[in-house]
């Protein structure tokens, strides 16, 4: 999917999401909000106060729609966008009662959609000029993993599976059950045939056995740079033709402008995902 897509599964999940998000908060409704005149009217700007990458409009959007369509949202940047602090991303108009109640759901949703996206664009910048790409993990917070890899391509980062349905990912404790990595392939192949399938290796000598069984992709487990240089070459030598290669392992900004320069063609990072702390937004009624 693109960075801006939103097929039918994305919009289905964010109308299901944003229910969920109410009910958590609304429960059976707002009792602060009836305070305020059914008439009551307002203009309201949501601003960031952390130079960031927006992600997570659509969430927004269905939280005021779900609350009271006639809520007006006009937005001053897409999805993507790299907003400098200090700045309205959007302002809203409408009934005063459901922009109140709706308030802190949205900016649930904006701060740690926005997060991701800005985290993942800080580590795409810094394998700039390479061909390596980033990629995330399923280490999403749990309930937002179709927002959380919405928001990793709003960053410009590249989707990993999406489940444990969509591709296969042997590892270490797969291969141990299975008997061994020979077996374990030819074990998924023959369950599903049809899906990718990328093996976890921990040494050279693993790497080597795993070519010899045509993988698509090989997941690197915490080589060092050394070890990295290695199976980039003899993956050109041995892997006829040579298999994608994955890099992962508690890597950090400071060590993948590196690794991405040792030839590999992904870096997966479960930080992404796992460790964002959320983008400071607030809600000024005007």
């Amino acid at each position: 999917m693109e960075v801006f897509e939103i097929d039918e599964e994305l919009q289905t999940n964010i109308r299901e999401t944003v229910a969920r998000a109410l009910q958590e908060d609304v429960g059976t409704g707002d009792r602060t909000a009836e305070l305020v005149p059914m008439s009551a009217a307002i203009d309201a700007s949501i601003i960031t106060r952390d130079r960031m990458v927006l992600a997570g409009r659509p969430w927004v959007d269905r939280v005021f729609d779900e609350l009271d369509p006639t809520v007006g949202i006009e937005w001053a940047f897409d999805d993507g966008a790299t907003v400098e602090a200090g700045t309205v991303v959007c302002r809203l108009r409408g009934p005063a009662r459901p922009i109140l109640t709706g308030e802190r759901t949205a900016l649930n949703f904006l701060q740690t959609l926005s997060a991701t996206a800005t985290l993942v664009a800080d580590y795409v910048h810094a394998v700039s000029g390479t061909a390596c790409k980033i990629l995330d993990t399923r280490k999403t917070l749990p309930g937002l993993r179709l927002a959380q890899k919405y928001a990793v391509r709003c960053g410009g980062g590249s989707n990993h599976r999406f489940g444990l349905f969509d591709a296969i990912l042997i590892k270490e404790n797969h291969i141990e059950s299975a008997g061994g990595i020979s077996a374990a392939v030819v074990a998924c192949r023959e369950l599903h045939p049809g899906l990718p399938t990328e093996i976890e290796v921990e040494s050279i000598s693993e790497l080597r056995e795993a070519l010899s069984v045509h993988p698509e992709r090989l997941l690197l487990d915490n080589f060092s740079l050394p070890m990295l240089a290695d199976a980039v070459a003899i993956n050109r030598i041995e892997g006829q033709p040579p298999v994608e290669l994955e890099a992962s392992g508690g890597l950090g900004l400071d060590d993948i402008a590196n690794i991405a320069k040792s030839g590999v063609d992904f870096i997966s990072v479960g930080a992404l995902t796992k460790n964002v702390k959320a983008i400071d937004f607030s809600m000024r009624f005007e």
